[in-house]
């Protein structure tokens, strides 16, 4: 099932989480948290509304390899910084590559001439993310008229010189000193700033066999997934993803004991862990489900072999 988006900041190679979640690029972490789970709930297989079962394959799908993989870069400190990293060196190269900017979306144009740039842009993604998640084409075409405001709202910062960090509200610009008109020559332009070094780290060995395990998951074959997630969390104990998706391996091999002990370790790690959060759920909808079935009429007769009268 592919899942591909090219417009916007897609264009250069760079996953836009922000459009995926369809929140501003200065979104504090509450509120990316209070999205997530809105959208969770949307397209989790157990409370998604799509009429069309395709549709609701599709939004299972996306919502485990797209969604939740958008969440994780804010839900832990030192991805959001190499997040943020990576969004100031794309800044700089949507700048630098203006002259090729295509942009479709009339969202985006409105934004690229308007005079209060902050409050349109924040306005005109408000207004696509409330219908994001409406239907499947709804979702790709949101994400790329995002994806596509962002990359305007980039251009013009870079262009003020502003800062933009993810999870952070902007930085606010320091007001000019007044100066005699005399003091400064017309012709003056302030030096140009070398751009910074951008250091962007490599996924650790866990995280690559948390790859790998996923693949294997998509597949259900759970076994192979659990042998790659236990060497994950022998290089990394508190690695939280890895015990996540352990704990999931485990709830579909009927574990559920190894899969409770799971969900703690990723939740003590991480209170926020998408997967250990999903699990978690099932087990209690388990557990309840078990304690109705034992409270129904006949049921300790049926169990020590009685008959019903």
């Amino acid at each position: 099932m592919s899942f591909e988006m090219t417009k916007g900041l897609f264009k250069y190679d760079f996953t836009d989480q922000h459009a995926i979640l369809g929140i501003p690029l200065d979104a504090e972490f509450n509120d990316i948290r209070k999205r997530y789970m809105k959208i969770a709930r949307r397209l989790h297989s157990d409370t998604c509304s799509f009429e069309d079962q395709a549709d609701k394959d599709w939004a299972n799908q996306f919502l485990s390899k797209v969604v939740n993989p958008a969440y994780n870069k804010f839900s832990k400190e030192s991805d959001r910084k190499e997040y943020n990293l990576l969004l100031a060196a794309i800044a700089k190269r949507v700048a630098k590559e203006q002259a090729k900017m295509q942009v479709e979306s009339a969202a985006a144009k409105e934004l690229a001439t308007a005079k209060d740039l902050e409050e349109a842009y924040k306005t005109a993604v408000g207004k696509l993310a409330l219908k994001q998640y409406e239907s499947v084409q709804e979702t790709q075409d949101a994400i790329d008229q995002i994806s596509e405001l962002n990359m305007v709202y980039l251009l013009r910062k870079e262009r003020l010189g502003g800062v933009v960090s993810a999870g952070s509200p902007p930085k606010a610009a320091t007001p000019a000193t007044a100066t005699p008109a005399a003091a400064t020559p017309a012709t003056a332009t302030p030096a140009a700033t070398p751009p910074p070094r951008v250091t962007v780290s490599q996924p650790s060995l866990a995280d690559q066999y948390c790859d790998r395990a996923q693949k294997f998951m998509e597949s259900k074959s759970y076994a192979k997934a659990t042998l790659e997630l236990k060497e994950a969390v022998k290089r990394e104990p508190k690695h939280s993803k890895a015990h996540g998706l352990l704990a999931m391996c485990y709830f579909q091999q009927n574990q559920a004991t190894m899969a409770k002990l799971e969900v703690q370790k990723a939740l003590a790690s991480n209170s926020e862990e998408p997967t250990a959060l999903e699990v978690k759920k099932k087990l209690e909808q388990a557990s309840a489900k078990d304690k109705k079935d034992q409270e129904k009429p006949g049921f300790f007769a049926s169990l020590f072999g009685g008959k019903k009268k």
